[in-house]
């Protein structure tokens, strides 16, 4: 295979109009497009992947702390290296739905990951957010979850914006690993 590749341009058959432009094939995306993991209901028993996590070990479901009502993981298709998510163990889709408790852990887990995420990266802005319903964006309208992105001057670039594509420096069990250690709200 890598004795074919070559620096030159190479003319598919079928795939358009030659350009100027190369192509960056990202290929494990498609499991993000085709819905991979995504319930098949609003119920908690319709394949809800945020009810799924809290039974797997911390490092297969990529969970970097957990309270008595939510949890923080990682996302697993992320904008940005760090991006993770606070979810509540309860399966609830409406903000106003959540309890007093649960959203009082659900903001502290907020200010630990984010002072997590400053203390291990150098994080020097954040994206917080909930996309609330599917018309709103949420990829699971079924299950709360609020995300909590890591931002750096010059981290915008051409990738997302004309290649479709996000670069993440490391892997998301290596990144799991190093904020689960590093979180500040652990007892």
């Amino acid at each position: 295979m890598l004795a074919r590749m070559t620096s030159e341009p190479e003319q598919q058959i079928g795939v358009g109009t030659p350009d100027a432009f190369q192509r960056l094939w990202t290929p494990h995306r498609m499991a993000y497009i085709q819905g991979e993991n995504k319930p098949t209901g609003p119920n908690a028993e319709d394949g809800c992947p945020f009810c799924a996590i809290p039974a797997k070990s911390d490092e297969d479901g990529l969970v970097l702390a957990r309270g008595e009502h939510v949890y923080a993981v990682l996302n697993l298709y992320p904008y940005n290296g760090g991006h993770l998510m606070v979810v509540p163990f309860r399966h609830v889709a409406d903000y106003p739905d959540l309890t007093a408790e649960e959203t009082g852990e659900l903001a502290e887990f907020t200010k630990d990951a984010m002072r997590t995420l400053r203390s291990v990266s150098g994080a020097q802005g954040f994206n917080i957010g909930m996309n609330q319903g599917s018309v709103a964006g949420a990829g699971i309208a079924a299950h709360l979850h609020q995300h909590i992105v890591p931002r750096w001057g010059g981290d915008t670039n051409f990738m997302p914006v004309v290649g479709h594509t996000r670069v993440l420096p490391q892997l998301l069990g290596e990144t799991r690993r190093m904020l689960a250690d590093a979180w500040l709200g652990k007892s």
